[in-house]
């Protein structure tokens, strides 16, 4: 009666065998395969445009003044020539690049 029970239920669920254990080398030859399958399905991540389109816009004629302004004042700094803790602050000059990038950079992203 247990056979008729075990064929029943077999029915619907497959049985699972064991293997016999594999050859290392056999292993190791189906890892190395399986690491080369998977390096060739990565693909390459897209080139960052951000930085680019960034730079076009701080040269951009819109935002051209802030950015000479901020340069001046980065250099003036540098040279010591500014008063004692005076900060070139970026704020200005990046909203400026920021909003002229935004569409550009989202218009690629479609």
């Amino acid at each position: 009666m247990s056979s008729s029970i075990t064929s029943f239920f077999s029915s619907f669920f497959p049985t699972i065998h064991a293997d016999a254990p594999e050859d290392k080398e056999q292993v190791d030859a189906n890892t190395e395969e399986a690491q080369e399958e998977h390096e060739e399905e990565e693909e390459e991540e897209p080139e960052d445009v951000h930085p680019t389109i960034r730079e076009e816009c701080q040269k951009s004629a819109k935002c051209a003044a802030l950015t000479k302004h901020f340069e001046h004042c980065q250099e003036k700094v540098m040279e010591g020539k500014g008063f004692k803790g005076e900060d070139c602050v970026e704020e200005l000059m990046m909203h400026c690049a920021d909003d002229c990038a935004a569409p550009k950079l989202f218009a690629k992203l479609r």
